[in-house]
């Protein structure tokens, strides 16, 4: 069939990082792909800027293995089309009490899926690092070869580039206020500033934005909960910045245990390191806070101790603020919006401060969901929009929440 300057064959509405590995997928597939952003592409009020994010291997859940190993594949993929790099390969290291269940849980995941690990007490944890890590005797630590760190902006523009050069049709500063079936003309796509395109299908990737898009579109209240976290820098102690760099052998790392604590050698900002705490408050996506994001005590003394003194943790010398997208089991939502949409409009929302790593799986099952109905390879019933009927609190989970909902009283 013949287009008009405003028909697709599918708009994918949000160009966050989900959004824009979904437009990727879609173009490459000859598909006429239309990316919009309500704000300015690469922009910095959602939850896919900055300069670095983990990718790891080692969940709690195990049915994150799945999409976590197709992703290590299709970031290098996608970087091997563009001619740059946006993964930077490490180890991982998982620690935390002894008894944590979430780290238990982490190990048998490793068992279950064949994820080569080391578990390593107190004494071989100084070894394994030569003395840069240190954790109580009653801890344990999990080594595991699949780490890393993508650089997230760097890793957005990667997509949009790829969509484009493969046929996409790219627009910013486009709010999407409605989503309307039209007779034999499909899905009527309407801006707040009056532009209106149609689509056969449309995927709705809008973060932070997704419960209150997805209310106004169909009436349904999903819960998804933005929160405002705040990531820190603790300057590393003079002589000691190459021991915590990337390359030398230093890990991406997780801290099980409250708070939950999670961070990346020093790369982006030499002489740096990024530890922060797995959670944030509540806050409207449109008046945010903007800070000033707490650093609580607990953080200082875990950097204190951990890393023995080498890393001053008298204060962060930068934080920067980034949302999560919270559902109640900090598991994803994936699914058809149903009802009188059926499969014509595919959500991705709720990545609840974990889904970065995994945007590469997602935009393919996405595109999946758009064009054919279904995906491969990978079991969604964890992702329903349904599972939140069943009970608000979602997935059942049989050890403690990772993410910290954090009180202003820190």
């Amino acid at each position: 069939m013949g287009y008009s300057d405003n028909e697709f064959d599918v708009i994918v509405v949000g160009a966050g990082v989900m959004g824009s590995s979904t437009a990727y997928q879609l173009a490459k597939r000859g598909q006429k792909t239309l990316l919009l952003e309500q704000f300015d592409f690469l922009h910095h009020r959602g939850s896919s800027h900055g300069e670095s994010r983990t990718i790891r291997a080692t969940y709690p859940e195990d049915y994150y293995f799945g999409l976590v190993d197709e992703s290590y594949r299709l970031w290098e993929q996608a970087q091997s089309e563009i001619g740059f790099k946006v993964y930077f390969k490490a180890q991982q290291f998982d620690m935390g009490p002894s008894d944590a269940k979430s780290l238990l849980s982490v190990i048998s995941t490793c068992r279950k899926n064949g994820i080569p690990y080391q578990v390593l007490d107190h004494r071989q944890v100084a070894e394994r690092f030569s003395g840069r890590i240190d954790i109580p005797e009653d801890w344990i630590g999990v080594s595991c070869e699949l780490g890393g760190i993508i650089k997230p902006t760097k890793a957005v523009s990667m997509f949009q580039m790829l969509a484009f050069k493969n046929g996409a049709c790219l627009k910013d500063n486009i709010k999407v206020v409605s989503i309307n079936k039209d007779g034999d003309r499909g899905l009527k796509v309407a801006a707040s500033n009056g532009e209106i395109f149609w689509g056969k299908k449309c995927v709705v990737t809008v973060g932070g934005w997704m419960r209150n898009l997805v209310k106004t579109v169909c009436g349904i209240e999903l819960p998804i909960q933005p929160l405002e976290t705040n990531v820190c820098y603790w300057r590393i102690k003079d002589g000691h910045e190459v021991e915590y760099a990337i390359g030398n052998d230093f890990p991406t790392f997780a801290s099980y245990g409250h708070p939950y604590i999670y961070g990346t050698p020093s790369l982006e900002y030499p002489g740096l390191i990024k530890v922060a705490v797995h959670g944030g408050y509540q806050c409207n996506p449109d008046k945010r806070p903007w800070g000033p994001g707490l650093v609580p005590d607990s953080l200082k003394q875990w950097v204190e101790q951990r890393f023995k003194g080498k890393v001053d943790s008298s204060k962060p010398v930068m934080t920067q603020l980034c949302v999560y997208s919270m559902t109640p089991d900090e598991d994803f939502v994936i699914d058809f919006l149903g009802g009188e949409f059926g499969n014509d409009v595919v959500i991705g929302g709720g990545f609840s401060g974990h889904g970065f790593k995994m945007s590469p799986a997602i935009g393919r099952i996405l595109a999946d969901l758009a064009l054919i109905g279904e995906t491969k390879g990978v079991e969604l019933k964890q992702f329903r929009i349904a599972r939140f009927e069943e009970n608000p609190r979602g997935n059942i989970k049989e050890y403690e929440d990772q993410v910290e909902l954090l009180k202003s009283t820190l």
